[in-house]
């Protein structure tokens, strides 16, 4: 049921620091997506490569990314392979998903995990829409981060599709804490005709 539709987001340990838990969980509340999981965690190494290796193809595909984009900046890239790139992308990213506590949530409503993404923004914030989470409270870019020798600092992780949703909530939460309940709001948002609104 579409109406059901769950997606992973975790505020990273820069969005927790710079106080902003509110502001997201706010922004996506007043979408209409209801929270049925949350905890606050200090992520270990483990746990975070499992959770970008969901997907068994990313460290080769976020490697051949970073290659073409340092070929296109003109950069030396002999002798560097794409697996190795992107092992070198994990590794940062690993320190950085560790370097403080985060935030993890469980979000449900219809077409959950587009509507989160498109909340959040591009992964790059500095090409960030202004409006989204990115756009609006991260000034960081690849360009940075790269001279840095480090992960992007983007505040926020969202689920990029259902099947990785599924296999990343199972990475962060047991069933039984992803809880199933009504709130009002959803007889606004689903049902067909807004049967008794009216007492």
């Amino acid at each position: 049921m579409i109406s059901k539709e769950k997606t992973l987001v975790i505020i990273k340990p820069d969005g927790v620091q710079r106080t902003l838990i509110g502001e997201i969980i706010n922004r996506l509340e007043r979408v209409g997506l209801k929270m049925v999981a949350l905890k606050m965690a200090n992520p270990n190494k483990d746990q975070v490569r499992a959770h970008y290796l969901v997907d068994p193809e990313w460290i080769q595909n976020v490697g051949e990314k970073s290659l073409g984009a340092l070929k296109e900046q003109g950069k030396d890239t002999s002798g560097k392979t794409a697996t190795d790139i992107g092992e070198k992308v994990l590794d940062n990213l690993s320190k950085y998903m560790t370097s403080g506590p985060v935030v993890a949530m469980v979000w449900q409503g219809a077409h959950s995990i587009d509507v989160v993404r498109k909340i959040v923004g591009k992964t790059e914030p500095r090409t960030s829409d202004v409006g989204t989470i990115r756009g609006d409270f991260v000034l960081d870019s690849y360009e940075m981060a790269d001279v840095d020798g480090r992960a992007v600092r983007n505040l926020i992780h969202a689920s990029s599709s259902t099947e990785d949703a599924e296999k990343e909530i199972k990475n962060w939460f047991k069933d039984e804490e992803v809880l199933n309940y009504r709130l009002v709001q959803e007889q606004i948002l689903y049902d067909v005709n807004l049967d008794g609104i009216l007492e």
